[in-house]
C-alpha cells in the first residue's frame, strides 16, 4: 500500500521523528490565516495545499515575504483564486501559513534504491535544486565522516564556509544528515523523501517542505 504525505501531514511526521521544522498552520480562509500569521514572527509565507499540486511555485501557489495582516489577507485571495482558475477539478485542501525561512537553502533527499538499498542526497536546495543539480550522495547509514565528506564535495561549499556569505554552522549540517539517514534506516517503508529547502542559519537547520512516499507491504 501507497501514501504520499505532503506539507502539513509531512512537516507534522518529521517534527514528531526529532527534526526541526518551521512553524506551519493548514488553514480554511483569510481569518484563519489572519489569525495564524498574527501568532507567528512575521514575516510569514503562505502555500498552496493540493494532493494535486507537487511544484506549488510553478502554479503560483506560493507568496512570501508577508509582513502584515493585509499582505497575509491579499496573498490568500490570490493563492485561491489562481489555483481554482488555473487548476479545475483539483483538490484545494486549505491554504499554510508558515514562518519565513532564512539562510541558505539545502535539499536532503532519499531513495531506497534496488540494487543498493537505501540512498542519501544533499545539495543545494530552493530553486537552484533542479537548475544547478548540486548534489551528492551516500549509502544509508551515512556517517559523521561521510556526512562531512557530502558537505565538502558541493560546488556551494566555498559559499557555506565563507563567513561574508552569512554565518553556517557546517558540523550543525553534518548532524543533520545523519540524523536524516538515522530517521531513513528507522522507517524502511519510505521509498522517497524530498526536504526542499531545508534552511540552514547559523547552528539552526529547519525544515521548510517535505514530500514522503512510503510503502507498506501487506503480510499475509
Amino acid at each position: 500500500m501507497e501514501r504520499l504525505l505532503l506539507g502539513a501531514d509531512a512537516l507534522a511526521f518529521l517534527e514528531r521523528e526529532g527534526l526541526r521544522v518551521l512553524a506551519c498552520r493548514l488553514v480554511g480562509d483569510e481569518d484563519e490565516a489572519v489569525s495564524a500569521a498574527s501568532k507567528m514572527e512575521f514575516p510569514v509565507a503562505l502555500k498552496v495545499c493540493s494532493p494535486d499540486v507537487i511544484h506549488k511555485t510553478e502554479t503560483g501557489g506560493i507568496r512570501v515575504c508577508l509582513k502584515s495582516e493585509t499582505e497575509v489577507r491579499q496573498a490568500f485571495r490570490e493563492i485561491v483564486e489562481v489555483f481554482r482558475s488555473g487548476s479545475p477539478g483539483k483538490r484545494l485542501d486549505g491554504v499554510m501559513v508558515q514562518q519565513q525561512g532564512r539562510g541558505f537553502e539545502l535539499i536532503v533527499g532519499a531513495r531506497n534504491d534496488r540494487q543498493f538499498g537505501p540512498v542519501l542526497m544533499f545539495g543545494w536546495g530552493g530553486i537552484h535544486a533542479e537548475a544547478i543539480g548540486d548534489v551528492t550522495f551516500r549509502l544509508v547509514p551515512v556517517t559523521t565522516r561521510d556526512a562531512r565528506e557530502m558537505v565538502r564535495e558541493l560546488r556551494v561549499y566555498e559559499a557555506l564556509k565563507n563567513p561574508r556569505s552569512g554565518t553556517v554552522d557546517l558540523p550543525s549540517i553534518e548532524d543533520f544528515l545523519v540524523q536524516v539517514s538515522g530517521l531513513i534506516e528507522k522507517h524502511a517503508e519510505i521509498e522517497e523523501m524530498d526536504l526542499n529547502p531545508v534552511f540552514a542559519a547559523g547552528s539552526e537547520i529547519e525544515v521548510c517542505d517535505a514530500r514522503i512516499r512510503t510503502v507498506l507491504v501487506n503480510e499475509e
